[in-house]
């Protein structure tokens, strides 16, 4: 390290990493930019066999809930 400013030859000091940390890519996991992952809190639960429609429950998701008229696990709308 020619002047002990921590340096070093060109190129080789720190900062010079290529970025291939666990964070790369941040950004572009579940919930993020919408879809059903993103849904928030409101909206409906859809039964898609028989077109049965109930409001969403907060913290039950729809795929859990099953129709009561015909027993198929409901979707999120």
């Amino acid at each position: 390290m020619p002047g002990g400013d921590r340096t070093g030859p060109m190129g080789q000091g720190a900062g010079t990493g290529a970025g291939r940390g666990r964070n790369r890519g941040a950004g572009q996991g579940r919930g993020l930019g919408g879809g059903p992952f993103a849904a928030g809190p409101g909206g409906n639960c859809i039964c898609p066999g028989c077109g049965y429609s109930m409001q969403h429950l907060l913290g039950k998701p729809c795929n859990q809930l099953q129709c009561p008229k015909c027993g198929t696990n409901m979707i999120r709308s």
